[in-house]
């Protein structure tokens, strides 16, 4: 009797910690800055090697995304509402607005949206497909319905925990792409100056 009271115990509590979609947003909107390193590694159909990056990224909710690849060549991305800027190499910055490329622009608020699993504007944008695995692990997966997404992607899934840990892009081309987070961190919860500064151009 004790035993299947317990069990009961258990299965309830499992239950009970089951992760909803709904949770995620909550978790993620909880996180007003993340730093973290990321390796990025990206099979092209009819190359035999796949390409290798690696580098380290910024998300602040009231600011943007700062993304820097270091390897193999140095890299600088930033996106926020009203555009996204590029720095390859020590070069002059390219600035990409709204205006002036609308669906470049389209696709790099969509990569903000991942990162901080933005619901509405995912549902706007794909039909999702979000599944508990257990432990507090969790897997999304989205289908493109809305265009030009569904003309470059089949699907990309989000896996993850506390943190968003993968996404994979799974491209109309036959190529993928894995990018994988780690050494999420949350503090300090607001940018420092030199960390503000990457967003100034």
């Amino acid at each position: 009797m004790m035993k299947s009271l317990l069990a009961g115990l258990l299965l309830l509590s499992a239950a009970a910690q089951a992760v909803t979609l709904d949770d995620l947003q909550q978790r993620f909107a909880s996180q007003p800055v993340v730093r973290a390193d990321f390796s990025q590694l990206r099979e092209i159909k009819g190359m035999a090697q796949p390409l290798k990056s690696s580098g380290e990224l910024l998300i602040a909710q009231d600011k943007g995304l700062w993304w820097h690849q270091a390897k193999p060549f140095p890299l600088t991305l930033v996106l926020d509402d009203k555009r996204m800027v590029q720095v390859m190499n020590g070069q002059a910055p390219q600035i990409i607005t709204a205006d002036s490329n609308p669906q470049m622009f389209q696709f790099n608020h969509l990569m903000r949206a991942l990162f901080q699993a933005d619901r509405q504007v995912l549902e706007q944008n794909f039909s999702l497909d979000f599944s508990d695995l257990g432990q507090q692990k969790w897997q999304l997966v989205l289908t493109p319905k809305t265009s030009p997404l569904d003309k470059l992607f089949n699907t990309i899934t989000l896996q993850g925990a506390e943190y968003l840990d993968v996404i994979k892009l799974n491209d109309r081309q036959g190529d993928n792409t894995d990018i994988t987070l780690s050494h999420q961190r949350l503090t300090p919860a607001s940018l420092t100056d030199e960390e503000q500064k990457r967003f100034d151009f």
